[in-house]
């Protein structure tokens, strides 16, 4: 799926764990409270704001580049998933 005008490609779904609905997500740029993130992959297109987010179960306000971060997702996903800034 090709990216929408203005989305820049911001890491990939390593683990999804779906008792909790949280996908740990390897950041290739930063990301950071409030930004709003697309998730694509499969039949999964959805788009969702970043509300928190983990590393080592604490809570951090913004991850920056190689960084893997935990967050609650409104939708299942699976690893591979492509994750977007919109």
């Amino acid at each position: 799926m090709p990216e929408a005008k203005g989305e820049k490609l911001i890491g990939k779904i390593s683990h999804y764990f779906g008792k909790v609905e949280v996908a740990i997500i390897e950041l290739s740029a930063p990301l950071k409270i409030g930004d709003t993130i697309r998730i694509i992959g499969g039949e999964v297109d959805f788009n969702q704001e970043v509300e928190s987010m983990e590393i080592d179960h604490q809570e951090i306000k913004q991850g920056k580049k190689g960084d893997s971060i935990g967050l609650k997702i409104s939708q299942k996903a699976r690893e591979g998933y492509k994750v977007y800034k919109v």
